[in-house]
């Protein structure tokens, strides 16, 4: 019975034969996992995002974990757009399954030029277009904090480049879905949803941030109500196919994905606990589906029931 069970989904044209993602920023750039898991059976994956020039990041400590999750300053550490271009794509584009690479600008300007220079290096089914980030000093969550500066950015990327975009939102704003419009006008192609959480840690000895930074992003089972309140919001205000992702620990919680307007999900925190997770979730999905009532990841998508 478990054979009848159809895990196809559509992602803005994009067709992925099933719809578990690694998330951007905990997979790395896929080569690091893919002796650990068998990259192939993924539905895709999404990279870490990815600036102009080399980034080292922010200074540690960088992680911390919490009940319920775990805080990150990483602060967009990476390697650099041209070094993404021609060292790493060639190596993942033979792991056979749609690749995803993140986009951090802290300029219009320059997520216009990231954009550009990934689509001429080829290979990426899509680009996750991060406004979000609210771990960097320069750029970041102010970008998806106001849905003019939204625009600006979307409309940007697409004037500079043809690959379907999937703009990466906040919910630590006033209202994600309005700002989800204003990334649908500009011609986004879909939402990813969503970003860690502001958030903090102290210690309570030495009186001290638990973060070298001070503040990082929390990520992981306590942001996963928020995540799928979001995810509701902005598939009722604009029908985008939406990545969703935030605190996904096993094939129920994608079942609420898909539920909520999800067309794929995202795994990320999860990998930490267990490299394997995301082939885990997979195997158990198709039983999931069938206890929903359904015998395919498309008629879930966005079937909620609220009244």
């Amino acid at each position: 019975m478990l054979a009848e069970v159809d895990l196809w989904t559509d992602l803005a044209g994009i067709s992925l034969k099933n719809p578990v993602l690694l998330a951007s920023g905990t997979a790395g750039y896929g080569v690091e996992l893919s002796g650990l898991m068998d990259l192939s059976r993924l539905g895709g994956i999404v990279i870490k995002s990815v600036t102009i020039e080399p980034c080292t990041g922010n200074p540690e400590p960088r992680i911390w974990e919490t009940t319920g999750g775990m805080l990150n300053s990483i602060g967009l550490e990476n390697i650099g757009v041209d070094a993404l271009a021609d060292e790493v794509l060639p190596l993942i584009s033979d792991f056979g399954v749609p690749v995803f690479a993140s986009i951090a600008g802290d300029t219009v300007r320059n997520f216009a030029r990231l954009a550009a220079r990934l689509e001429s290096a080829g290979g990426l089914a899509g680009l996750e277009v991060n406004v979000s980030c609210p771990n960097v000093e320069k750029g970041g969550i102010q970008f998806g904090s106001d849905a003019g500066a939204t625009a600006a950015v979307v409309t940007a990327v697409r004037e500079n480049c043809g690959l379907p975009m999937f703009v990466k939102l906040s919910a630590a704003v006033t209202d994600i879905a309005r700002i989800a419009e204003a990334a649908a006008r500009a011609g986004a192609a879909g939402l990813s949803l969503i970003n860690t959480i502001p958030g903090m840690a102290i210690d309570p000895v030495s009186r001290r941030p638990r973060l070298g930074m001070v503040t990082g992003g929390l990520s992981g089972p306590a942001i996963k109500p928020v995540a799928l309140k979001s995810v509701w919001e902005c598939y009722k205000a604009t029908s985008l196919p939406i990545i969703g992702g935030g605190g996904i620990c096993d094939e129920n919680d994608v079942i609420e994905f898909l539920l909520a307007g999800a067309a794929a999900v995202s795994v990320g925190t999860a990998t930490f606990q267990d490299p394997d997770s995301a082939i885990k979730i997979l195997d158990e999905l198709p039983a999931a589906i069938l206890r929903a009532g359904s015998n395919s990841v498309i008629r879930l998508v966005g079937s909620l029931r609220t009244s």
